[in-house]
């Protein structure tokens, strides 16, 4: 009796040990199966994702002339005009200041054309603080010149010199927005005489032949050098760097706790009106 039980016994976990394999075999195979369906999604997902990524590689190529790097011109890029015409249209500009030359508060704005975080900055938080108090009377804005991110001194003051001569027309804040839209990845030499050339052909109404006469006016370089000497006069350690106070008055430097969002300005602004 008691082998016959001991007998039964060990059938017993035999049978239980044969089904716990089995199971544990079963899940295996429900795991490989499983994991074989995600790889397959994957790598579908993946085809699709090649794919697209050649048809848009293709178009660009075929678009920009055998993949040569865009440079822009007058009606290539329509939506990047109406944005900054939209913009800027109807704010007074003097010079490379925007705003009404009455408004009580001023904001210095030092920026390199190849920043990219001025870049960050001027296509984010800049258009709300423009259309709150920029537009509205309470703030005009200079905008400075400050070497940081251009590699070559020569092209910096080139390119800061060419915005500066368009703002002897009053079209300074048309060309650097546009400049900001059109920026190429940094470090790559894509500032050339001919892509400075495309930025100015984007300007609606900037006369060409009298903008190129300027550009050779060396007070505008003087500028830019002084622009330079007065940020960091004032501390500012990078761009885009700034300086705030009641316009005429004394200026403090302003460090915004992000480039992309505009409350550290309005906060300031506010500030400064309710004094």
């Amino acid at each position: 009796m008691s082998s016959t039980g001991t007998g039964g016994d060990e059938q017993q976990r035999t049978r239980k040990q044969r089904r716990e394999q089995a199971r544990t075999e079963r899940r295996a195979l429900e795991q490989a199966q499983l994991a074989g369906a995600v790889r397959r999604a994957r790598l579908t997902q993946l085809g699709i994702v090649v794919a697209v990524v050649v048809v848009a590689i293709i178009t660009v190529l075929v678009a920009t002339g055998n993949g040569k790097r865009h440079v822009p011109g007058a009606g290539e890029q329509p939506a990047i005009v109406k944005e900054v015409t939209a913009l800027v249209n109807g704010i007074p500009q003097r010079a490379n200041e925007l705003g009404k030359p009455a408004a009580p508060v001023t904001l210095q704005y030092f920026g390199d054309l190849e920043c990219p975080v001025c870049r960050a900055f001027t296509l984010s938080a800049l258009p709300e603080i423009i259309q709150k108090w920029v537009r509205g009377g309470e703030l005009k804005i200079e905008y400075r010149s400050m070497e940081t991110a251009t590699d070559d001194p020569e092209v910096f003051k080139a390119q800061q010199v060419a915005a500066l001569a368009a703002g002897k027309q009053d079209k300074l804040w048309n060309f650097i927005e546009t400049f900001y839209h059109e920026q190429g990845e940094e470090h790559t030499g894509y500032v050339t005489e001919k892509f400075i050339q495309g930025i100015a052909a984007q300007v609606p109404g900037l006369n060409l032949s009298q903008w190129t006469s300027d550009r050779g006016d060396a007070a505008l370089a003087s500028q830019v050098a002084s622009d330079g000497q007065a940020a960091n006069a004032a501390g500012i350690g990078g761009t885009p760097g700034f300086l705030i106070g009641r316009s005429g008055g004394a200026m403090k430097q302003l460090e915004p706790s992000s480039f992309t969002e505009a409350g550290s300005f309005d906060e300031a602004i506010e500030k400064l009106l309710r004094a």
